[in-house]
């Protein structure tokens, strides 16, 4: 019998290793797999590159691996939020490498990634310093910027309902990074809100299929976000 179901976060993680590429979903606080982030604090992994629409949130999550110093680099498009302050304290530090990236630009190269492509011709970034070193091709008599795909060792997602069978359900803007994220990674691991027994999603209230996802844990929902640290005390 099938069942990708794992006991906690912890197990769910223990298999990240120092020097890995993860992909974490999530749009601001919407759909971001806080709870994976935090075992992967406990867990120890250090070295990492990660892939995030922004650049974390006080000191959870992200932002806690931020604050511990484990992310070597950022791919992201909004790093500079006011909340994500443990990435800007290392960024200006020389401590984190960032390489931004436009978000409809880094949402087409994480699907290319995903799909097998090589890369993608886009006209956002031409004439400015993200083309640096990049190959620009005219088509059509406009010029477009080659990007290479994104891929990741891992992916951590968030979802609603999941099944044994890692079929999952979003609710609501929780569909942002997460969907497309589930296709570009080796290993998908997903923190659900609720595991239901197969047969209980509908074919089209799966919006990740199974085949994608390799390990899912139920979490309790958390409540309140940890604050700043006093200066000087980190």
């Amino acid at each position: 019998m099938i069942d990708k179901t794992v006991a906690s976060c912890r197990e769910a993680v223990a298999s990240v290793c120092d020097g890995a590429t993860i992909m974490m979903a999530g749009f601001g606080g919407t759909g971001v797999p806080g709870q994976l982030a935090e075992a992967l604090r406990e867990q120890g992994a250090a070295n990492l590159t990660v892939i995030h629409n922004g650049g974390g949130d006080d000191d959870n999550g992200l932002g806690g691996l931020m604050l511990d110093g484990r992310v070597r680099k950022l791919i992201a498009s909004f790093p500079n939020s006011p909340r994500a302050w443990a990435f800007r304290d290392r960024y200006l530090k020389g401590e984190i490498e960032l390489e931004l990236v436009p978000q409809g630009s880094l949402v087409e190269r994480i699907r290319a990634g995903g799909v097998g492509l090589g890369g993608i011709y886009t006209p956002t970034g031409v004439g400015t310093p993200l083309a640096a070193g990049k190959e620009i091709r005219e088509i059509d008599g406009r010029q477009y910027l080659f990007e290479k795909p994104l891929r990741a060792d891992f992916a951590f997602i968030r979802a609603h309902q999941g099944d044994r069978l890692g079929n999952l359900r979003y609710r609501f803007v929780m569909r942002n990074f997460n969907m497309i994220m589930a296709t570009a990674a080796k290993t998908v691991i997903a923190e659900v809100d609720q595991i239901v027994p197969v047969g209980t999603l509908s074919p089209e209230e799966i919006h990740t299929p199974g085949i994608y996802v390799d390990r899912l844990v139920q979490v309790e929902r958390l409540s309140g976000k940890a604050k700043r640290p006093p200066e000087g005390s980190a």
